[in-house]
Parts: structure tokens; C-alpha cells; sequence
């Protein structure tokens, strides 16, 4: 069976970066444990939140008390939202924040009067890293500074860019990084495409990765529209060296998805998926429902001001038990997501590897 040597697995598996909930330290251990390797996400933590994970992540790793993503002694991966440039410019954030008025009153959601601009914490958890190293980093939303790059990887971390198009892989690879997630268009939640505003399309992951492959021999971990073990052989023949699982851990055990994404992903009312920028501001795929239908041709670009602007919102309509206001983030695969133990599932697309 083959291993990752990218990412110093037993098996070729990677659990993608979930931020916002669904990714737990239980979720990552479990994974872990089963011979795959798990990304935690920084992203949303402010510094102090992320620290503690990574001071967690790394006394599992030591001790083998399952207590984080490193239990079991083995290493793990860490996800950073890379800086966006730019504003959004204030009559656009007004605009779409009267248009969700409705939406905010039904759910009983103050929406903030003016827009927010953050770059997540990025300088406070690169330094985190720089003193306490993660075996692998992993970039997403773009690419930082060389400078940055090169610090992470002289800390002993190798660094992996997300990329969705040939084109970012000559990029990152110009600006030093030691592979790729090559994220293909049937990708769960946020794409990692550095033009928001490039359309996505639906096609194949596996295309994306042989598109990547022609133009670098960098190491590829590859994810997308994944829903099950045909998926896993047909990115590992295709030139991936490990490939990465979201949607299908959605529904985990040890995932802290929310009941209402949870009842979602196995509702047949949800028959498919959209990628909408309605909710963040960004590009991502999900479950279409009712805020993406009345939404998505009104809403403006610009994350993470969007995200802020609709955080609370979507935070109401989770607990409230509302699906048609929330981000029910899914890839082309959601069908296959069931629940079920980690381990159980790792296994299940493992098979005949």
C-alpha cells in the first residue's frame, strides 16, 4: 500500500483543512491514527486561539495521548489563509448589507455597519511557526512574500500552495514553495484560486493535476470532488502523490460539523451543488439553497469583509436549525459523505490502494 513521503504517512490521505468547526483535534487524531495525515486550520483563530492549538498539537505529537492533530507521535500539517489585497469599497458593502436585512431580522442578527478589513492574524502565526514548526504548512488564497516562504521552510516545515490552475503552480513554484494542493473545481468550500473573480467551472480534479504536473515536477496532493476509492486511484494515477478528503469527512464521528450542515448533506431536498461568493465574499462550493438562489447575483466580491459581514448570520442560522441561510459548504462528492467512524472512512478509500 502506498505511503506519503511528502507528508510522512502510512497511506497516501490527507484530512483537508475545514476551518470554522468541522475540523476537531479528535477528527485529526482519528485520521492520524489510521495512517493518513491531518491539516489543522488556522484560519478565523486569532493568535492566541491558534497558539494553543499548536502548543496542543504538538504535546500530542510528543506523548501519543491522542490529544491533537500530532497524537501518536505523527506529524502534521498546518493551514494558513494568505493575506487578500485591497477593499471592498463602502457603497458595495452598504448595498448587499441592506439587501440581507431580511435575512438578518428573521434570525434576529444585528449586520455590522461597516466593512472589515484583516489580514487573520497572518504575521502573529507565521511567527508561531517560525518558533514551534509544523512538519508541513500549507498556503491558501494566494501567495505571501518569498521572504515568508523561505523563513517557513528554513524552520524546518516544508511548504505546500494551494493551487487551482497551471499558471498559480509556476507561480508558487517561482516563489520557492516545496509542492502543491492542487485543488480541483469540484472542491468543497472556499477555492484557493488567487483571481476571486475567475469563473470555476466543475470539470474533473484529475485534469487540473495532469495540467500542473506538465509544468512542474513539484509534489502534488491533490483533492476535489473525491467520493470514494476510484476517486483516490484516479488522482494517485494521474500524477498526485497523496490526496485530500473534506467533504467525506463532513459527516465523521469525530467531525464538529454543525447538526444543521449535517442534516443538510444527507437531505435529498439538496440535489446539487453552486459555487457562490454570496456568503464570504470568495468563491466556494456548496450545498445551493435558498441564500445562495436570492443572493448570489447581487452580492459583491471582497473577503474577508464579507465573511465578517455575514459571520454572525450564519452562526444564527446553524443554531437555529436553518439551512437555507447557511453556508453548507459540500464538493460534487457529498452524496458519498455518511456517518460514520474516521477511521472507518479512511479505510473505505484506502481500499485497493
Amino acid at each position: 500500500m502506498p505511503s506519503s513521503p511528502l507528508l510522512d504517512s502510512d497511506l497516501p490521505l490527507v484530512a483537508a483543512p475545514m476551518a470554522g468547526g468541522p475540523s476537531t483535534p479528535a477528527l485529526a487524531a482519528a485520521v492520524g491514527d489510521a495512517g493518513g495525515f491531518a491539516f489543522w486550520p488556522a484560519g478565523y483563530l486569532s493568535a492566541e486561539a491558534f497558539a494553543a492549538d499548536l502548543g496542543a498539537a504538538h504535546a500530542g505529537a510528543g506523548s501519543g495521548t491522542g490529544a491533537g492533530p500530532g497524537a501518536g507521535g505523527r506529524s502534521f500539517g498546518v493551514n494558513l489563509f494568505v493575506p487578500q489585497d485591497g477593499a471592498i469599497e463602502p457603497a458595495a458593502f452598504r448595498a448587499y448589507a441592506d439587501a440581507l436585512r431580511g435575512e438578518a431580522e428573521a434570525l434576529g442578527v444585528d449586520l455590522p455597519a461597516v466593512p472589515r478589513h484583516d489580514d487573520d492574524a497572518w504575521r502573529d502565526k507565521v511567527d508561531l511557526l517560525l518558533a514551534d514548526p509544523a512538519a508541513v504548512v500549507s498556503l491558501t488564497f494566494g501567495l505571501p512574500g518569498r521572504a515568508d516562504i523561505a523563513a517557513l521552510r528554513r524552520a524546518g516545515s516544508r511548504v505546500l500552495a494551494t493551487v487551482t490552475t497551471a499558471d498559480e503552480a509556476r507561480a508558487a513554484e517561482e516563489a520557492g514553495v516545496d509542492g502543491f494542493v492542487v485543488q480541483g473545481p469540484r472542491a468543497g468550500g472556499h477555492s484557493g484560486t488567487f483571481d476571486p473573480r475567475r469563473p470555476i467551472g466543475d470539470g474533473p480534479t484529475a485534469d487540473v493535476v495532469r495540467a500542473v504536473r506538465a509544468v512542474s515536477g513539484l509534489p502534488v496532493v491533490a483533492g476535489g470532488g473525491v467520493d470514494g476509492p476510484d476517486a483516490v486511484r484516479a488522482l494517485l494515477a494521474a500524477g498526485a502523490e497523496a490526496v485530500a478528503v473534506g467533504t467525506l469527512l463532513l459527516r465523521a464521528t469525530e467531525a464538529g460539523t454543525s447538526a444543521t450542515h449535517r442534516g443538510a448533506l444527507a437531505d435529498p431536498a439538496y440535489t446539487r451543488t453552486t459555487v457562490t461568493h454570496c456568503f464570504t465574499g470568495r468563491p466556494a462550493r456548496a450545498l445551493a439553497n435558498g441564500f445562495a438562489a436570492r443572493h448570489h447575483a447581487e452580492a459583491p466580491y471582497g473577503y474577508p469583509e464579507l465573511h465578517h459581514l455575514t459571520r454572525d448570520l450564519r452562526r444564527a442560522a446553524a443554531r437555529a436549525g436553518d439551512p437555507e441561510r447557511l453556508h453548507l459548504w459540500a464538493g460534487t462528492g457529498y452524496r458519498a459523505a455518511r456517518e460514520a467512524a474516521a477511521a472507518t472512512i479512511v479505510s473505505e478509500l484506502a481500499a485497493g490502494l
